[in-house]
């Protein structure tokens, strides 16, 4: 089964019009994550957990009840705020220290979430298949967050 070609650069312009008109942080997570989890396939949860009192806490997302703290450094969440990088991790089984909120995820991407030059948080996407991100979809979820970084007023 091959994948569907997504226009990332077409989802930045409709998410930056969806996100224009609004100054509210948690509104503007919240439909951001409903709005992703819309338009990609083969994903079970996408949200967002935010940087509070030195670990990440949950915040708006789309899909089953999720872990609601997770330590700087520790899983694939912790782990893309420790290293300030994006995470594609093609097999989480195989992610040491991997935390398993939902057992049936089996692929993750995690990409920084940034204000003013500070990590907030995290846009933390969980798939059911294995490999279900590549750098297509990588450097097109970063545009999409960069799209929302433009719209924090916090």
């Amino acid at each position: 089964m091959s994948k569907q070609p997504i226009d990332y650069a077409l989802l930045s312009r409709q998410l930056d019009g969806l996100l224009s008109d609004e100054s509210d942080f948690i509104a503007n997570l919240s439909n951001t994550s409903a709005f992703i989890n819309q338009f990609l396939d083969n994903i079970n949860w996408v949200g967002f957990y935010l940087i509070k009192n030195n670990a990440l806490k949950l915040g708006p997302f789309q899909g089953l009840p999720a872990c609601v703290n997770i330590e700087i450094g520790k899983g694939v969440c912790g782990t893309a705020v420790s290293t300030k990088s994006t995470q594609r991790i093609e097999d989480v089984n195989a992610f040491p220290g991997h935390i398993a909120c939902d057992a049936n995820s089996k692929s993750e991407i995690v990409i920084p979430l940034y204000h003013n030059k500070e990590i907030i948080g995290v846009l933390d996407i969980d798939a059911p298949i294995y490999s279900r991100f590549d750098q297509q979809d990588q450097e097109g979820l970063e545009l999409l967050v960069k799209i929302l970084e433009s719209h924090i007023h916090i």
